[in-house]
């Protein structure tokens, strides 16, 4: 289904990244409420649009405005959606913070006195949909963070999500496959990115292997089969998908 042209919307999202002492590293999910009228239902990374509070702030740090301006809100999403500090010093305070964030208090007047660490995000990939989609079109950001040690437990907000959870990559394509959980194009690509690093320095290598390129899937024939397909060289170790068993998103 087509629509009218979308303005993108700026939009940034944070795979936070804990590892284990055993086994392959694990990602924050969170399950989209089903009442969301984007990606309802879907498991997805913490994250949402860039607002006016992220610029002010990103205004007072030296770099690329867009840029800083995401990071600030990929840090501020996963303390709405998941209560956890990332990108800035463990916070004593982390309800308080989270509820005036939710509130609509700018993230540089409930976080006035709390130093940011924006290098801590690391650039992963960029995300742009078609203009021609039917729902709003986010450019999206999406960044690498490990997991601060100290971290709060992670807890989900009940509003925009439902359920939040760590699991590896491979075990959420998993369960996507087996229909226990949908996901997702954008997500799928990027899972199956993920599940190829062993530990966030190996992600963390690959991001900066690969230049981050606006990512906007198309679609073509190929073999007779209608495929939705995204760039080769990117980092994507799967870069087209049968029509049907993906969401144009």
């Amino acid at each position: 289904m087509t629509g009218a042209p979308s303005q993108p919307i700026p939009a940034a999202t944070l795979i936070v990244m804990r590892e284990p002492a055993l086994g392959q590293p694990q990602l924050l999910i969170v399950e989209r409420s089903a009442a969301m009228r984007f990606a309802g239902g879907a498991l997805v990374f913490p994250g949402g649009r860039v607002d006016p509070g992220d610029r002010a702030l990103a205004a007072l740090h030296p770099g690329d405005p867009e840029d800083l301006a995401a990071r600030i809100a990929a840090i501020r999403e996963t303390i709405e959606e998941a209560g956890l500090a990332v990108g800035t010093a463990a916070l004593a305070e982390i309800d308080g913070v989270r509820s005036a964030l939710y509130g609509g208090t700018p993230i540089g007047e409930a976080m006035a006195e709390v130093a940011l660490d924006l290098d801590a995000l690391v650039p992963f990939a960029r995300w742009l949909p078609p203009e021609d989609v039917s729902h709003k079109v986010f450019d999206t950001r999406f960044y690498l963070a490990r997991l601060p040690d100290g971290a709060e437990e992670a807890g989900v907000d009940g509003n925009e999500n439902v359920r939040l959870f760590w699991a590896t990559a491979q075990e959420v394509l998993n369960a996507a496959d087996a229909g226990e959980a949908r996901i997702i194009f954008p997500t799928r690509r990027n899972l199956e990115r993920l599940a190829q690093f062993g530990s966030f320095a190996d992600a963390v290598a690959d991001a900066r292997a690969h230049p981050i390129e606006a990512i906007t899937p198309w679609v073509e024939m190929r073999d007779g089969e209608e495929r939705l397909c995204i760039p080769e060289g990117l980092g994507y170790p799967v870069t087209s998908q049968v029509i049907g068993t993906a969401l144009r998103a």
